[in-house]
C-alpha cells in the first residue's frame, strides 16, 4: 500500500502513530515493509492456505465473536445431506462433472431453501459453453439469492450447520500445514494470529487491505472471499475500523466497475441480460423481483436504467425498451476477444487509456491480435506501445510479425488528461470525488466524454433517416448534454445528473425513491443522490476540522453517502453498540430510528426487534436484526450455497503454474479455472523451477505511458530490472547490476539484475523457495525503455470473473543478455521441449 497506494497510505500512517499495529503479508519486501511492525514474506500464490490457517486458528481456539457470528452470519444454516468438501473429494466440491469441468451447485444448498446464482449467469462469467449448459438455470443479482429462510441451528452443533462444516474444512490448515504451503514460519504466523484475534471483538476491529495481489489468480474471488470469513468470524464487517479495503488506483478504477467498463453487468452491478434466456424484461428481473433484500427491487433498478437510456421511447407498452440491450453469448471478456482477433472474428477494437501490449498478460498474444484487426483506435496521452507494435513490437524483431504484411489500421486520438477536464473519480471507499478543469488540453487533445459524445453525435446523424429496426436503439437514444465552450465540450454535470436520476419532482435523492413504472429515470441507481436537491454532492471539500470524523462532506459516498456499509451490524441485535469503544449506529427508541455517527445502511425506522410478516418481498422481507441487507437472509455468508463457480468454501489450489505439488488435496489447480488455449500460450512445464511475480513501482505507473515519458521518473528509476536474493544468485550465477534473461514458455525478457534480501528464500519443509520479483512498467517506446514484464506470462483466469493469474507463476533464470532474432524463437523452442 505504501508503494502503490502512498496517498492512501498517509492514514494508516496516522493510525500507527495512534498506536495501531500494522503487518504487512508479501512476497518481497518493499517500502510497507519497512514501516510496519510485523513483516510475513509469504509465497505468491498461496494466501488461501494462510488465511485459511487463521480461520482454522478461530474456530480451533473459540476466537470467533460467537453473538456477532450467531447473529449476522450464516453459521448457524443447514446443508442438504447431499454435500460432499473437499475434505471426502480429496479436493472437489460434491456436484463437479469433469467433462465439462463445471459445478452443479445444488447439493451446496440450505436445507429448506432453493438457492440461487449470485451476479450474473455464472455461465457467463466461467466462459465456456460446457459450463454455461450446466448452469444455465442459474441467475440472480449482485446479492446471492434463497427463496426461503433456511433450516438452522442457533447453538451451532448440528453436523451440517455451516459453522460445524467450516471447522472441518479448515481443520487440516494448520500452523504446520502454512509453513509447508507458505513458507511462513509457524512461530510468524502464530504472531499474526494472536494479534489479529486479540484486536478483534466487541471493543477492537482489525482492517484487512489488498490490491492485485489478491485478485490477479485463479482463485481469486475466493482469496477475497477467505478474507470475507475470517472478518465475519471475528466481527469485523459493518464496524468501524474494521472491514476489507480493495485498494483501488486513482484514475477512478472503482468508478470503472461501478459504472462498467466490463462485459457482462450494467450499471450499479445490475447483470447483463442473456441471449438464452431473458427473452423480456419480466424474465430478466424474475428472480430477485419480489425476493428478500434490496435486489428484490431490481426492476426498480432495471427500469430507471432503461428510461436513462431511452426516455420517453421506453414505455410499459414495449417493456422500456428491454430489447434495445445487447444480450450475452459466452465469455466477451478481454481475452476471449483477443483469440477472436487472431481468428478473424473482431475486425475492431478501441483501446482508451490502455496498454494491453505491455500492460495485459501474454504481449505477444495481444499484438498478435491487433495486428489482425482491420481497423484500431487508440485514445491515450501519449504513442503507447499498443499503437506502435507494427514497427517496433519484439515479433517485428524475431520475424514472426513483417510491419509491411499487417494490414492493421491504427487511429490514434489524443487524450485530455484528468487536470483538463471536470468529473468525477470513485476511490477505494466508494467515495465520488470531483476534479474541476485547471486548463485547457492542448491542440487535438479531448476529454473520452467529448470523443464518445461527438462519435455518438455522428453515427446518429448518419442513421437519422434509417428504417431499419436494428438502429432504433441508436435514434431513440437519449443523447443530449449541454454543450460548453468553443469545442463543444459536454457538460460533465448534467452526465452526473442523468445518472443521479429524476422523478416527477425533479432531482432523485435516494435510491429507495426509484419505481417499476416508469416513472423515474437513473443512470445507476446506487449513485443515485450524488446530486440530491440539485447539487454536486461529489464536489463538496469541507475541512475536517468543520464537521465530524466520519467526515460526511467531504465528496459523496455511494450508496446514500453512506461511509460504512451494512454497518447495522455495528450495534447488537437489539440495537445496542457492541461497545461504548465502537459505536457507531444504534436504535433510539426514544425517536423511533436508528442514529449515530453515519447514515445507516438499513430501513432509518425498522426497529431491532421487527419481524417480516410471511411472503414479505425485498426489503419488507428482512427482519429488524437482518443487517446484510443485499442478501435475502440478511446474513454475512460463511458459506456461499449459490453464486461461485469454483465452490462453497475457498480452498487452496496451486496457482497453473507451479513448481509444487498440492500437499492439502490430489487436486492440484482450480478444476474450474478458465483456459485460453492457443499455440502462443502454452503452459509452463517442469523446465521452470522458480516462483515469478510481478508489481509496481511508486515511481512508475501501470504500463508506463504516464511514466517512462517523464525525465524525472525515469531517472529515479532508469531500467527494467528483476529482483533476486543473494541465494539465488549465487546458485545462478547472476551477478549484482549485471544482465539476466528471464525465461518461460511465452518467450524470454532480458532485465538488470538486483541481488537483494527483500527477495528472502523461504523454506518449505524440505525445500527451499526462490521467487523473481518483476515490475511491469517497461515497453520499447520513451526515454526509458525495455523488455515487458508481463511477455513471460501465460494466460489463465479466475472462472467467477475472468480476471487473469499474473501474480503467481513460474520460470527460469540465467546470466546474460537474452538472443535475437530467430535465437530468441530457438531457446523458447527448447525450454518447452525440455518441459
Amino acid at each position: 500500500m505504501a508503494e502503490c497506494h502512498p496517498v492512501g497510505f498517509q492514514w494508516v500512517m496516522a493510525a500507527k502513530a495512534k498506536g495501531a499495529k500494522i503487518i504487512h503479508v508479501d512476497p518481497r519486501f518493499t517500502r510497507t515493509s519497512a514501516v510496519s511492525d510485523v513483516f510475513v514474506p509469504i509465497r505468491a500464490g498461496s494466501d488461501i492456505a494462510f488465511l485459511g490457517g487463521l480461520v482454522n486458528y478461530v474456530l480451533t481456539h473459540g476466537k470467533e465473536f460467537r453473538e456477532y457470528v450467531v447473529a449476522y452470519t450464516n453459521a448457524a444454516a443447514i446443508i442438504t445431506e447431499e454435500f460432499k468438501d473437499t475434505e471426502d473429494l480429496d479436493g472437489l466440491f460434491s456436484g463437479f462433472d469433469a467433462g465439462k469441468r463445471a459445478y452443479d451447485h445444488s447439493s451446496w444448498a440450505y436445507q429448506g431453501a432453493e438457492a440461487q446464482s449470485g451476479s450474473g449467469d455464472p455461465g457467463d462469467r466461467t466462459g465456456g459453453e460446457h459450463q454455461a449448459a450446466a448452469q444455465s438455470e442459474q441467475h440472480g443479482s449482485g446479492g446471492a439469492t434463497i427463496a426461503a429462510k433456511p433450516a438452522e441451528d442457533p447453538t451451532l452443533r448440528h453436523p451440517r450447520c455451516v459453522f460445524q462444516i467450516l471447522k472441518r474444512h479448515y481443520a487440516r490448515y494448520t500452523p504446520e500445514m502454512v509453513e509447508e504451503v507458505c513458507g511462513v514460519p509457524v512461530a510468524k504466523f502464530l504472531e499474526v494470529a494472536e494479534a489479529i484475534t486479540a484486536n478483534s471483538g466487541r471493543d477492537r476491529t482489525t482492517a484487512l487491505c489488498y490490491a492485485v495481489g489478491w485478485t490477479q489468480h485463479t482463485v481469486g474471488v475466493q482469496y477475497i472471499r477467505t478474507a470475507s470469513i475470517l472478518q465475519s468470524l471475528l466481527g469485523n464487517i459493518g464496524r468501524p475500523g474494521g472491514g476489507i479495503l480493495a485498494l483501488r488506483g486513482h484514475a477512478s478504477i472503482q468508478g470503472s466497475t461501478d459504472i462498467p467498463t466490463l462485459f457482462n453487468i450494467l450499471p450499479g452491478y445490475i447483470p447483463m441480460p442473456h441471449a438464452r434466456q431473458h427473452l423480456d424484461l419480466a424474465s430478466f428481473v424474475a428472480n430477485d423481483a419480489g425476493r428478500t433484500g434490496f435486489w428484490g427491487n431490481m426492476d426498480s433498478y432495471t427500469v430507471s436504467l432503461l428510461k436513462s437510456w431511452w426516455g420517453e421511447h421506453a414505455t410499459a407498452d414495449n417493456d422500456f425498451c428491454f430489447d434495445y440491450l445487447p444480450r450475452l453469448t459466452g465469455d466477451h471478456g478481454t481475452y476471449s476477444t483477443v483469440l477472436r482477433q487472431i481468428e478473424g472474428e473482431c475486425k475492431g477494437y478501441f483501446l482508451v487509456g490502455e496498454n494491453p501490449a505491455v500492460g495485459s498478460a501474454n504481449g505477444k498474444l495481444q499484438r498478435l491480435g491487433l495486428a489482425n484487426l482491420d481497423w484500431l483506435v487508440v485514445r491515450d496521452l501519449q504513442m503507447i506501445e499498443s499503437a506502435t507494435f507494427w514497427r517496433n513490437g519484439p515479433e517485428i524483431e524475431t520475424g514472426e510479425l513483417r510491419t509491411e504484411e499487417i494490414g492493421t489500421e491504427v487511429f490514434f486520438m489524443p487524450a485530455a488528461a484528468h487536470t483538463e477536464k471536470d468529473g468525477s473519480f470513485t476511490n477505494t471507499q466508494r467515495l465520488l470525488q470531483w476534479h474541476h478543469k485547471a486548463v485547457e488540453p492542448p491542440g487535438d487533445a479531448r476529454s473520452d466524454l467529448w470523443f464518445y459524445y461527438h462519435l455518438g453525435k455522428l453515427i446518429r446523424h448518419k442513421l437519422r433517416a434509417s428504417k431499419d429496426p436494428r438502429d432504433l436503439p441508436l435514434q431513440h437514444l437519449t443523447w443530449s448534454y449541454v454543450e460548453e465552450g468553443p469545442l463543444g465540450e459536454p457538460s460533465a454535470e448534467s452526465v452526473l445528473a442523468e445518472i443521479n436520476g429524476t422523478g416527477p419532482d425533479g432531482p432523485l435523492s435516494a435510491y429507495t425513491e426509484l419505481k417499476n413504472d416508469g416513472s423515474t429515470a437513473c443512470g445507476c441507481w446506487i449513485y443515485c443522490g450524488v446530486r440530491a436537491g440539485g447539487e454536486n454532492q461529489a464536489a463538496r471539500r469541507k475541512p475536517g476540522r468543520e464537521q465530524t470524523w466520519v467526515a460526511p462532506e467531504w465528496g459523496w459516498a455511494w450508496p446514500a453517502n453512506r461511509r460504512i456499509i451494512y454497518n447495522r451490524a455495528s450495534a447488537d441485535p437489539d440495537g445496542k453498540p457492541w461497545s461504548e469503544r465502537k459505536r457507531y449506529i444504534w436504535w433510539d427508541a426514544g425517536q423511533g430510528k436508528w442514529v449515530g455517527e453515519d447514515v445507516p445502511d438499513f430501513e432509518g425506522t425498522k426497529p431491532p426487534g421487527f419481524r417480516p410478516e410471511r411472503g414479505a418481498k425485498a426489503q419488507d422481507g428482512l427482519g429488524g436484526d437482518d443487517p446484510f441487507i443485499m442478501q435475502t437472509d440478511g446474513k454475512a455468508w460463511l458459506f456461499a450455497p449459490a453464486g461461485l463457480a469454483d465452490g462453497p468454501l475457498p480452498t487452496h489450489y496451486e496457482p497453473l503454474e507451479s513448481p509444487y505439488s498440492n500437499p492439502l488435496y490430489g487436486q492440484q489447480a482450480n478444476p474450474t479455472l478458465q483456459r485460453y488455449d492457443h499455440p502462443a500460450n502454452p503452459c509452463n512445464g517442469s523446465a521452470f523451477p522458480f516462483v515469478v511475480t510481478t508489481y509496481r513501482l511508486t515511481e512508475h505507473h501501470t504500463a508506463g505511458a504516464m511514466s517512462r515519458t517523464l525525465p524525472y521518473l525515469s531517472e529515479l528509476q532508469p531500467e527494467f530490472f528483476c529482483e533476486v536474493s543473494p541465494e539465488l544468485a549465487e546458485q545462478q550465477g547472476l551477478e549484482h547490476l549485471g544482465w539476466a534473461t528471464i525465461i518461460t514458455s511465452r518467450t524470454a525478457i532480458e532485465a538488470r539484475v538486483m541481488v537483494t534480501q527483500r527477495m528472502k528464500p523461504l523454506r518449505m519443509r524440505k525445500q527451499i523457495v526462490h521467487q523473481v520479483g518483476l515490475p511491469y512498467h517497461w515497453g520499447p517506446n520513451g526515454l526509458s525503455i525495455g523488455d515487458a514484464a508481463n511477455d513471460i506470462l501465460g494466460v489463465a483466469a479466475d472462472p467467477n470473473v475472468h480476471i487473469q493469474e499474473s501474480k503467481a507463476a513460474t520460470c527460469d533464470i540465467i546470466p546474460g543478455r537474452r538472443p535475437r532474432g530467430q535465437a530468441l524463437l530457438d531457446l523458447v523452442e527448447e525450454y518447452r521441449r525440455r518441459g
